[in-house]
């Protein structure tokens, strides 16, 4: 089952816009404190608003905060797609209000895990004693499981969503948005091979107008003889810069930062990628980038950080 008229819930102010919205860029665990103001603490949460749709990627704790702007837009409709159920990506369910308010709905998408839990199974054990106090049934708005195929293709009106399996323990996709000429990746959790980039994260990234990225350590951090991130599935802002320059991406977006890195810490990541990869951002939240209509897109894509980035 799907929401019903989904045709008509859209957003009209939003119809020609291809927006997305950072609400939580943060990887393994929250990490709120005066060393992570600027860039945030909350677990990842990616919006999208693609041609009057809402799309929302992952449910870490950023969802909560998203939960909160969207009260005075009731009634919601919205697609939420997992990339997989690890704490750091689902642990904002359970707080994300409008989905225990009644005449909201949501399509929620997923594949299934390798013991072969579906989306809903994992979302709802979460959400069991004695991990937690209130059960999904709870939940009173009307929420639709849907299990994904690897490269299913999922349409939502004119809006194309394709994923690809990444290389992650556990198992994680990505997903490559599509809509009017326009496209963005989000590609997290992933590791890089040693000695080859990854067929499917060059696949979902081409020619993408934006590429959101799984850069959690440096090169030095992730190939420490002391204490090595092999292995561990992330990978480095280094590969992401490969992969955008193969892939002939024109934004690469820098995301699920590890909860050690502090704002001066990111703020010199920036600074090094940029010098290799001018069209490098740092995800935080409350950032905003706008992909306009195509034949806009080669003026205005080409904004600097400062000009995107929307508090």
């Amino acid at each position: 089952m799907e929401c019903q008229n989904q045709t008509k819930r859209t957003m009209p102010s939003m119809q020609n816009l291809f927006t997305i919205q950072f609400w939580g860029v943060r990887g393994s665990i929250a990490c709120p404190g005066p060393e992570t103001v600027r860039y945030g603490g909350n677990t990842p949460c990616v919006e999208m608003r693609v041609g009057g749709k809402r799309l929302i990627f992952d449910g870490g704790t950023g969802l909560r905060v998203l939960g909160q702007s969207l009260l005075s837009q009731m009634p919601i409709e919205a697609d939420m797609f997992f990339t997989h159920s690890h704490w750091d990506h689902i642990q904002g369910f359970p707080f994300f209000v409008p989905a225990f308010v009644q005449g909201n709905c949501f399509n929620i998408y997923g594949a299934i895990a390798p013991n072969g839990a579906t989306i809903e199974q994992r979302l709802t054990d979460q959400m069991l004693h004695p991990n937690f106090p209130v059960p999904i049934r709870a939940m009173q708005a009307d929420l639709h499981f849907h299990d994904l195929e690897i490269r299913d293709k999922v349409e939502i009106g004119d809006i194309r969503i394709e994923n690809l399996p990444l290389f992650h323990p556990g198992e994680s996709v990505g997903y490559r948005i599509t809509w009017n000429g326009c496209c963005a990746a989000y590609i997290t959790d992933t590791e890089h091979f040693e000695n080859t980039l990854d067929e499917n994260v060059l696949e979902l990234a081409r020619n993408a107008d934006v590429m959101i990225y799984d850069a959690t350590y440096t090169n030095d951090e992730y190939y420490s003889p002391v204490s090595s991130k092999v292995g561990w599935g992330h990978s480095t802002w280094q590969e992401a810069v490969k992969v955008a320059q193969a892939a002939n991406v024109k934004k690469l977006v820098i995301f699920h930062h590890d909860p050690l890195h502090n704002d001066d810490f990111l703020d010199h990541v920036w600074e090094q990628a940029t010098k290799v990869f001018p069209g490098t951002i740092m995800a935080r939240e409350g950032l905003s980038i706008d992909l306009l209509e195509p034949h806009e897109l080669k003026k205005n894509c080409v904004a600097s950080q400062e000009e995107i980035v929307k508090v």
